[in-house]
């Protein structure tokens, strides 16, 4: 069962509306599980690129709040930091997204938040200093993209926090490789890679429901 938020854009509205609308619909698939036929312990997050991005801040959000449990999250090539001071980040002219499209794309979300550090990290969770207790994650990015490096170090950091993390960096790969050639060996591959690890997911993790057991007694 997917559930697809149909959340406010950067365009319309900024930070944290994008962000406020995927809780909304989390809350909403705990609150239906029964009715949706889906388990309440393994209620999952995924994204790619700006939606990768809100995947990160949502566990983060939803670990912080405490009235959620996520058992597992894939957040694919997820753009995570603002100030874009990786290598990947700076002066990149990859193909669909460049250096100067990402930081557009940045002040359209953050508007007067953007260039200070008043940033949240529900906003940027690459800036996020804690990611202990963040669900499972698998992720993979492209190797010429300007989100390498930050997903990167999102990856150390929540392997360093010991959170189960499995990743991979495609070489010789832009961002969105795999929508645009999706019949490319690399993006065969990527699809793969990703579907192997649900399945390993769906098997392993589960997450019950803060509560769940107060509710059975």
């Amino acid at each position: 069962m997917v559930v697809a938020p149909d959340y406010r854009l950067s365009l319309a509205r900024t930070y944290p509306a994008a962000l406020d609308d995927c809780y909304t619909a989390l809350i909403w698939m705990r609150d239906n599980a029964i009715r949706l036929g889906i388990r309440e312990d393994q209620l999952a997050v995924a994204g790619e690129s700006a939606g990768g991005g809100l995947t990160a801040a949502l566990t983060l959000l939803a670990r912080d709040r405490g009235e959620v449990n996520i058992a597992f999250q894939m957040p694919i090539y997820p753009m995570l930091d603002d100030r874009q001071n990786t290598e990947s980040a700076r002066d990149n002219d990859a193909p669909l997204l460049d250096s100067v499209t990402l930081a557009s794309a940045w002040k359209l979300y953050l508007r007067d938040l953007h260039g200070t550090q008043r940033v949240p990290v529900y906003a940027a969770p690459a800036r996020a200093g804690d990611l202990r207790g963040l669900p499972p994650t698998f992720t993979y990015v492209g190797g010429l993209e300007p989100f390498r490096d930050e997903t990167i170090a999102y990856v150390n950091g929540l392997r360093s926090c010991g959170v189960p993390v499995e990743f991979e960096v495609h070489p010789g790969c832009w961002h969105g490789f795999d929508r645009l050639v999706p019949r490319a060996e690399v993006s065969r591959r990527a699809f793969r890679s990703r579907e192997r690890w649900l399945r390993h997911a769906l098997d392993t993790y589960v997450a019950p429901q803060p509560g769940a057991d107060l509710d059975r007694a």
